[in-house]
């Protein structure tokens, strides 16, 4: 990165997006990161919940 530069996207810009392995590519690799995101997600929020006593079936 140049000095003074700055980031507005989180996709690569110089990328031929009219080439379909480029686009596949991070396609591809944008849905992963958003469902591992999200199983993340999603597991920290249940563990917050079942730790703050909201789920009454484990007594």
């Amino acid at each position: 990165m140049l000095h003074g530069e700055t980031v507005h996207s989180p996709l690569p810009q110089d990328l031929p997006w009219w080439q379909a392995d480029h686009a596949v590519f991070f396609g591809v690799l944008y849905i992963v990161l958003f469902v591992i995101s999200s199983g993340m997600g999603y597991c920290i929020l249940k563990s917050w919940f079942d730790s703050r006593g909201g789920h009454h079936s484990a007594h």
